[in-house]
């Protein structure tokens, strides 16, 4: 991303390249669920893939930032089926012990794909051109269309549902005024940032007192009573935000203030992604035998330990320690996204696990919006504070060959301004992080794949 605002400039949007995404993305992934309900897992799956190859396509072609961020948002459209879709798929074939298993197994196969990502999109962003980046989907995407069709045969029951469109626009609403004022607060003025904060909470509670009434509602907030899944549905919003606050700004950090070109900010994200992985498999057999509260603990204190890391983080400790901050957070992904999915379907039956599983992801992604929108909003903020001369070259920072163009005194300014305000970003990270720890340590003890919590 740095490299690709350097091209098409427009930092002031960086945030929402981001936020326009994972936005679209939480809002169609409730609903995907329900119409993988409706009329079959797989012919959702293609109309969800389809879109999101198109929209790959238009991002690639961008000729600025302003159409960047509006065909993100249609690739969000398309990638709340990527999430929901599969996910529902596993609850459905494996019982709960075998869940916690394959999605090891799944985590690890992920993390092929999470190595190869970063890398191969620093190199096609640092030797190629950046367009790649986006096209690349469209060969992978068509070879997972094609197993598919190929490989997955659904016995599909048709039934009536109720798909709560109205839902779907209260939610669209309330969550896009709330994101919009906290990402262009710098080009809003006071008044209309505290009508969109108040249209977007005024929003949320007439969502809230629509979707207890509907017959299937978007947002299940009736399951949030079982604490099980009300701990899984908050604890994906919180290792949501702190993902993003790693993901979308360390590369930010080791190109604007280190200095260092796309592809060490790629080993730094494949670290994470990496560590991720492979925690997944660890987490499975630690909640199998023991509990759901220990895995999600190791979870947390890791993501605590690895966000502290980052909160230390300075140009003289070199990229070696911002590899090693990012590994320790995917270890706590690694274990608290596994911690919390496996619960929360297992808490559930057939009938309901469609509408549970998008609970989690829904929140997971919405805690992803919401790391995305703060972070930026923050590094602006701090751009303006400790560098308000220099902020116009900021765009110029983040391209090795263009770097070369500042004068010392930009460089240093804005480098100074991007570490400070991106230290701020990881302190929240951290309590967050710290916040986490305290939520899955209410889930009941005992509770794990193999017993219940009488059994503990």
């Amino acid at each position: 991303m740095p490299t690709i605002v350097s091209n098409l400039g427009g930092f002031r949007l960086y945030g929402w390249v981001f936020s326009a995404y994972l936005l679209t993305s939480a809002i169609t992934t409730p609903i995907y669920g329900r119409l993988a309900d409706l009329y079959g897992r797989k012919r959702v799956f293609f109309a969800g893939t389809g879109l999101f190859l198109l929209s790959s396509v238009a991002c690639g072609i961008a000729w600025g930032m302003v159409p960047l961020v509006v065909f993100r948002a249609l690739q969000g459209m398309g990638a709340g089926a990527l999430q929901a879709i599969p996910t529902t798929i596993i609850g459905d074939m494996y019982a709960p012990k075998e869940r916690a298993r394959m999605q090891g197994w799944l985590a690890g196969v992920w993390g092929i794909a999470s190595v190869s990502g970063p890398l191969l999109g620093a190199f096609i962003v640092e030797y190629l051109s950046w367009p790649l980046v986006f096209w690349i989907n469209l060969p992978i995407g068509f070879a997972a269309i094609v197993m598919f069709a190929l490989f997955f045969h659904e016995g599909l029951v048709t039934r009536s549902h109720d798909v709560d469109y109205r839902g779907a626009v209260l939610l669209i609403l309330a969550v896009g005024a709330t994101m919009i004022a906290l990402v262009q607060w710098r080009s809003l003025g006071g008044a209309m940032i505290v009508s969109l904060l108040g249209a977007g909470a005024i929003g949320m509670v007439v969502l809230v007192v629509h979707e207890r009434r509907a017959r299937e509602p978007i947002v299940p907030f009736r399951l949030w009573r079982k604490p099980v899944i009300a701990i899984g549905s908050f604890g994906g919003l919180m290792i949501g935000t702190v993902l993003m606050g790693v993901t979308a700004f360390l590369p930010t950090y080791v190109q604007g203030v280190m200095g260092l070109g796309p592809m060490m900010a790629g080993v730094v994200i494949g670290a994470q992604s990496v560590s991720w992985s492979i925690a997944g498999v660890p987490a499975g057999w630690v909640m199998v035998r023991t509990s759901y509260r220990t895995a999600g603990a190791i979870g947390a204190l890791s993501l605590t330990a690895g966000t502290a890391m980052l909160v230390a983080l300075d140009p003289a400790r070199g990229a070696l320690w911002a590899v090693c901050g990012a590994c320790i957070v995917g270890i706590g992904m690694g274990f608290c996204n596994t911690t919390f999915l496996v619960s929360v379907q297992a808490s559930v039956g057939w009938s309901e696990r469609g509408v549970a599983t998008s609970s989690v992801l829904f929140m997971r992604t919405l805690g992803q919006m919401l790391g995305a929108a703060l972070g930026g909003a923050i590094l602006n903020i701090g751009i303006q504070r400790y560098a308000p001369e220099a902020a116009g070259a900021v765009d110029r920072l983040f391209e090795p060959g263009m770097r070369g163009s500042l004068g010392a005194d930009d460089i240093a300014r804005l480098s100074y301004a991007i570490a400070q305000s991106l230290h701020e970003v990881y302190i929240i990270g951290c309590l967050v992080a710290l916040a986490t720890l305290a939520l899955v340590l209410r889930l009941p003890a005992g509770l794990s794949p193999t017993r219940s919590a009488r059994d503990g």
